[in-house]
């Protein structure tokens, strides 16, 4: 399945007439927070496939829903024989929405203990923010989730995608970090991989 996955910033480019992508090479889209839901749905209509996202720190407008896209905050789904799972925001640092504090992230993937359990294998964890010490920062916004990294070690999910840390690349590669066997990406901008 190849996946194109967005985050933090409008890339204009993907929703115009001069794509850098092949429309038709795209299986899934992954919205990993912090963009408008406007640019959600043209992703949604330009690419025709199924676009599963999850809220970031800045997304004020988090009680609409975007037409046609499935936020899977909290809920395990599955496309094309592959299992996703998604949890929205970044640590609490000024108490507005979709910031948590690491027991309440943490409370978050408690709840889902049985449903991972019982489907015994999952492949892509969409997250906003990072896992601690895997492409975070030290101030208090940036800063990942350490239960992240459990959830690593416990479930040992495929990849791990995560936006929230804005960092410009020269090559894929530099997106990629490896936690145990989990691929960790960001997804800052645009990020195509292949699952």
């Amino acid at each position: 399945m190849r996946i194109l996955s967005v985050s933090d910033v409008v890339v204009p480019e993907l929703v115009g007439g001069n794509s850098p992508i092949e429309s038709g090479g795209i299986e899934l889209i992954l919205g990993c927070g912090d963009l408008p839901p406007e640019y959600l749905v043209r992703l949604r209509a330009k690419y025709d496939v199924p676009l599963y996202y999850i809220l970031g720190n800045h997304d004020i407008r988090h009680e609409q829903i975007v037409q046609g896209c499935t936020n899977i905050t909290g809920r395990i789904v599955e496309s094309g024989g592959c299992w996703f799972l998604g949890f929205s925001g970044s640590r609490w640092y000024n108490g507005n929405p979709n910031q948590y504090r690491e027991r309440e992230m943490r409370a978050q993937i408690r709840r889902l203990w049985f449903s991972l359990w019982r489907l015994k294998r999952l492949d892509v964890l969409v997250t906003h923010a990072p896992p601690r010490y895997v492409h975070d920062a030290e101030d208090r916004c940036h800063r990942g989730f350490s239960c992240y990294r459990d959830f690593i070690r416990r479930y040992n999910p495929r990849v791990l995608i995560h936006g929230h840390i804005h960092r410009f690349f020269e090559t894929p590669a530099e997106r990629v970090s490896v936690v145990d066997e989990t691929k960790v990406m960001n997804s800052y901008g645009y990020h195509i991989f292949e699952i």
